[in-house]
């Protein structure tokens, strides 16, 4: 299979075949014969094969794997094996793209119509420690979910507090506060905003 062909070609014009030959240890007559044998059925299968897998797997945004690369094919009419499937699409560097998996940290609580937004969007305060923003994100870990909440100066952009834990309960959030008081110590008045979920209301 000859997808390097076009490679080898801008090779040669950067370095002398005789450089070439001789640091690869292969004879310089033995490269030119190579370069005019002609190319066999399964080559030729190999690179029209691997032209229309890379056009379905630039179609669906590199998402696509062998396996839904392999469907496509046969719905196409195009009756080629998994393992051929599988070895071009290596061969190509075609690596799918997994979405990244979702998890929700957000949890819907008691209405908190009593608590009042004293940010309104403005979030480019003057000064530092007048308002900060909090929220949760979430970590996959080879043991399970880590949840990471921060604290954030919305003046220079910059995490005051963090804490990490393998739940999210109010606790975590508490945590990250008394990191960013105790690094911060802000003068009475700051304004912590959040989103609405049970964690930050109670």
């Amino acid at each position: 299979m000859r997808f390097d062909f076009i490679a080898g070609q801008a090779a040669e014009k950067a370095f002398p075949v005789v450089f070439m030959c001789r640091l690869l240890e292969v004879s310089c007559s033995g490269f030119y014969a190579w370069l005019s044998r002609p190319v066999s059925a399964r080559q030729t299968s190999d690179l029209v094969l691997g032209r229309l897998i890379t056009t379905l797997f630039v179609e669906h945004q590199g998402r696509y794997g062998v396996r839904r690369i392999h469907a496509e094919l046969a719905a196409t009419g195009h009756r080629v094996g998994y393992k051929c499937v599988q070895r071009l699409m290596k061969q190509l560097g075609l690596r799918s793209v997994h979405p990244r998996p979702y998890k929700r940290t957000t949890l819907p609580g008691a209405p908190a119509d009593h608590l009042v937004d004293l940010v309104l969007r403005d979030v480019h305060p003057p000064g530092p420690n007048q308002t900060w923003v909090g929220d949760i994100t979430y970590i996959r870990t080879w043991t399970g979910w880590a949840y990471l909440a921060t604290v954030i100066d919305c003046h220079s952009r910059k995490v005051v507090g963090w804490a990490i834990a393998d739940h999210m309960r109010t606790e975590l959030i508490v945590d990250a506060l008394d990191m960013a008081i105790k690094t911060r110590r802000p003068a009475p008045g700051v304004i912590f905003h959040s989103d609405r979920g049970s964690q930050y209301a109670e």
